[in-house]
């Protein structure tokens, strides 16, 4: 890598390099010095970059960087819009956009579902500069008229591949149409460049995007211990939890598991040990959410039990383990749940319990992660549980899937039983065979 760079030679304006040094940011990550130019100089682009590379800024920056240099195409018309797939992500990238807005006029606002649809009018109605929204709202916002993209100058879509895989292309198109003028200048940040939606979407929504690939997303993380454990069944998984929150140093443990009713469950069994505990799903509204996230990050609870609503967006640094109850089903959300802890140069645990019906996601991130993983045991917690062997490819010709694999020899039909010649009408006729007589041809005058 080339030599690091400072924000100060980026050629950032001068208002932005006052906020970014008030905060303490001097050198800026890879992701930041390769973006952050091509964006100022108003090029599309198509980037990835692991998690905790600080991409937010990436993009933040120059979108505003952009605003202070140069007149608005719209009065009333946001100049920039930032999409994120979770409502986590978004609060988070809105917190980071109002840092470096300090001090200037600019308003921005946060446009997000759970929330009162009327109090984002009013909002959306004092013509904010900014938006940052998940994409199922602001297009019902464009549905309704409450909201203009004509006059938009920059479009972001952060963790495009998450948006695409929890089905919000349609809303993506909507947005695209809404703001379609060749002025605009889309940026695309994806965890992988490999996910066939985003490259299909990005040749429709970009104009001659440039590609920047910062780090292997399978990269093994410097600052995260990854351990794995073979669990039998439920009450198994449930015991090495248990031994991991007894013999475990930690400060705060985010565990994630797949359904709503586990988390649930596993957060009122660790309350009566006085763990002190609490459960986050998306069933929640929005307020709810909100509350328990500030409640963690404030260190009211020391374990948040949650499905992959807090898989991305999260950013506390105070979190030193991460445990997968259970196993995720995309390779690419493995590696945003353990991004959860080892943030900012800290050190972080990343556990993973797998069990039978998780054998199939681990093979996958054993493959995505390029590397054979060996399986930790806590004595006297040793499982039967070892594995499920691949199929044995069938040996020598290939086999056609329309024919069966053994030729069975077909049963013969059965033949039908023949008449007993010896009766005819149930009467006895004798050995020899009865012949009925034909009934005589009727001959008429004429032949």
């Amino acid at each position: 890598m080339e030599t690091p760079l400072q924000f100060k030679d980026l050629g950032l304006d001068n208002r932005l390099l006052k906020n970014v040094k008030h905060y303490g940011f001097k050198q800026a990550t890879e992701i930041q010095q390769k973006a952050i130019p091509l964006s100022i100089a108003g090029k599309d682009l198509l980037a990835s970059s692991k998690t905790g590379s600080g991409k937010t800024l990436a993009f933040v920056l120059p979108m505003l960087h952009k605003s202070l240099k140069s007149k608005a195409f719209s009065a009333k018309d946001p100049r920039g819009l930032i999409l994120a797939p979770t409502r986590e992500l978004a609060k988070q990238v809105y917190g980071e956009l109002r840092t470096m807005l300090g001090g200037m006029s600019y308003e921005a606002v946060l446009i997000v579902g759970g929330e009162n649809f009327n109090d984002q009018v009013k909002a959306l109605r004092r013509y904010p500069k900014f938006i940052v929204a998940t994409p199922g709202r602001l297009a019902d916002h464009l549905e309704h008229r409450s909201l203009f993209l004509d006059g938009l100058e920059t479009l972001i879509l952060d963790e495009a591949d998450r948006m695409l895989d929890l089905g919000f292309e349609p809303q993506l198109r909507r947005i695209h149409r809404a703001a379609k003028h060749r002025r605009r200048q889309t940026l695309m940040f994806s965890a992988t460049l490999d996910h066939a939606e985003v490259n299909d979407i990005a040749m429709e929504m970009l104009n001659q995007p440039k590609r920047i690939a910062v780090g292997v997303s399978n990269e093994q993380h410097q600052d995260i211990t990854q351990r794995f454990y073979l669990c039998d069944h439920l009450d198994h998984k449930e015991a090495i939890l248990n031994r991991i929150l007894e013999s475990e140093s930690y400060r705060q443990i985010i565990i994630f598991t797949a359904t709503r009713a586990d988390t649930e469950r596993l957060t009122e069994k660790m309350n009566q040990q006085k763990l002190k505990a609490v459960a986050l799903s998306g069933e929640l509204n929005q307020n709810q959410r909100n509350t328990i996230m500030s409640q963690f990050e404030r260190g009211v609870f020391k374990i948040l039990v949650t499905t992959d609503v807090a898989s991305r967006g999260l950013d506390i640094s105070t979190v030193t383990h991460v445990i997968n109850f259970d196993m995720p089903k995309h390779t690419e959300e493995y590696v945003h749940r353990i991004g959860r802890t080892g943030r900012a140069g800290s050190k972080g645990d990343a556990i993973s319990l797998v069990g039978p019906k998780d054998w199939d996601s681990f093979k996958r991130i054993e493959a995505f992660l390029a590397r054979t993983i060996t399986f930790s045991v806590f004595e006297g917690l040793t499982g039967k549980f070892k594995g499920i062997a691949p199929k044995k490819a069938l040996k020598g010709k290939p086999v056609n899937k329309k024919t069966p694999l053994r030729q069975t020899k077909k049963p013969e039909k059965k033949k039908a039983p023949q008449r007993d010649k010896g009766f005819y009408q149930n009467t006895p006729v004798g050995d020899a065979v009865f012949i009925p007589r034909k009934k005589p041809v009727s001959q008429d005058d004429d032949s």
